[in-house]
């Protein structure tokens, strides 16, 4: 069992930068694909970026190539989100999902556990 929390969110204008972390539990946390998935309002769940279990990979969605990236401290049982030069329509609730797999994964029903949510909000 896996738990993992998000934080970070908030208020950026737009072209600024945020970064989000997500606390995971664990002692396993290093065997994890981890990702990092968006919902904004009345759009369904899209995936944003996903790191392998040792970090030497990644992948991203096209929208966000770079402008975001995505890293992990496996002994801080932690992955990041660093977000930049942020748009309006980056806008939305953030999630933060664990993969048993261990591998990167961009569809969301590879993913075993899901946190919260963290609010991120661009203003134009």
């Amino acid at each position: 069992q896996v738990r993992v929390v998000e934080s970070g969110g908030g208020l950026v204008q737009a072209g600024g930068s945020l970064r989000l972390s997500c606390a995971a539990s664990g002692r396993t946390f290093g065997n994890y694909g981890m990702g990092w998935f968006r919902q904004a309002p009345g759009k369904e769940r899209e995936f944003v970026a996903a790191i392998n279990w040792s970090g030497r990979s990644t992948t991203y969605a096209d929208s966000v190539k770079g402008r975001f990236t995505i890293s992990r401290d496996n002994a801080k049982n932690t992955v990041y989100l660093q977000m930049n030069t942020m748009k309006f329509e980056d806008t939305a609730v953030y999630y933060c999902a664990a993969s048993a797999g261990g591998y990167y994964n961009t569809e969301g029903t590879r993913y075993d556990y899901w946190g919260q949510g963290t609010q991120v909000t661009v203003s134009s």
